[in-house]
């Protein structure tokens, strides 16, 4: 990536609960926290979390709705002022393959909004299927291209190689890195398009790519070939990882390095505070880190991370029981 960074997206952006409703949803957290087996990735937390969420502030709901049906030019739905109390977080766990298996009042923030957005899923080759995962430095990665890394992460969407990645990636901040500076790069297909010729276009729609699994997959195997623009001309999803994705001939190199040109053109940055919560929609826009230099000191950035498909039917085949987990 470029080092010149985009300029941070505003704070204003997005939907800022007001202290009515940051109450309202601490009370609702706290509700689903304690509920029995407290446990995050059982079925029965799951369920209840997903009947709790019809009860989440109507402002909250209205938004998510409206997300649903059109995620808008970037992408994104940020919801910010949401309980988060640093007072009693733990510290900021640095140990590799980071996940929250307890309920916690974070945790139980991050899935009744996910679950009203769609289905909370995980992947078992992907931090043993959790269903809330920890976003955090890992001494020992810092140069990695994942998210245990603090090096400059490349542009991607998440999981590209999977026949059934995410529709959404939830990111909830808990802690910010110790300047306040650490963002999230987010940039759209339906910004970029726009910079990208035509012919350059009609070769990143034909099969001419492959993807390998991220460096978080324990497993896995590259996808079939496949176009990194598919559907509407016009309006179409995309399935790059700048780290990951690999051009089959010379021509689909330059017209990934067009493309990569493009989105890094229309990018915004996503400082994310504590009590944020952003979605990023997987099939229209990619996502990236800056750098950061952690301490390791129990303080460090720390977000919590889910991921949401909007039809759990496309996805039967591939998750025993009917449960949340792909294989």
């Amino acid at each position: 990536m470029t080092t010149a960074l985009p300029a941070p997206i505003s704070a204003q952006t997005g939907l800022t609960l007001t202290g009515t409703e940051r109450d309202q949803m601490a009370r609702l957290a706290e509700e689903l926290a304690l509920f029995p087996p407290r446990l995050v990735d059982e079925r029965a937390w799951m369920d209840a979390a997903r009947r709790l969420a019809c009860r989440l502030p109507l402002r909250v709901r209205e938004e998510i709705r409206d997300y649903r049906h059109d995620p808008g030019k970037d992408g994104l739905l940020i919801l910010r002022n949401l309980p988060v109390y640093d007072a009693v977080l733990p510290d900021t766990p640095t140990v590799p393959e980071s996940v929250e298996r307890q309920a916690t009042l974070p945790a139980a923030v991050t899935s009744l909004i996910s679950q009203s957005l769609g289905e909370v899923v995980a992947y078992r080759e992907e931090k043993s299927g959790a269903l809330v995962q920890n976003v955090v430095p890992v001494p020992g990665r810092e140069e990695s291209q994942s998210n245990a890394g603090s090096t400059l992460l490349e542009l991607h969407v998440e999981n590209a190689f999977h026949p059934h990645r995410p529709d959404y990636v939830g990111l909830f901040c808990l802690r910010n890195d110790h300047s306040g500076t650490a963002g999230t790069l987010v940039s759209s297909i339906r910004r970029a398009l726009v910079l990208v010729p035509d012919r350059v276009a009609e070769v990143l729609m034909a099969p001419r790519f492959v993807t390998q699994p991220p460096p978080s997959f324990h497993a896995g195997d590259s996808t079939p070939q496949h176009a990194v623009l598919d559907g509407d001309r016009d309006d179409p999803d995309i399935q790059v990882d700048f780290s990951a994705t690999v051009p089959l001939d010379d021509e689909a190199a330059e017209a990934l390095d067009v493309l990569r040109g493009a989105l890094l053109d229309v990018a915004a940055m996503l400082v994310l505070q504590p009590g944020e919560l952003a979605f990023v929609d997987n099939r229209l826009s990619v996502h990236g880190r800056t750098s950061f230099e952690p301490r390791y000191d129990g303080h460090d950035r720390w977000l919590h991370r889910t991921f949401v498909h909007l039809d759990n039917r496309r996805s039967r085949s591939h998750r025993a029981g009917n449960g949340f987990v792909l294989a």
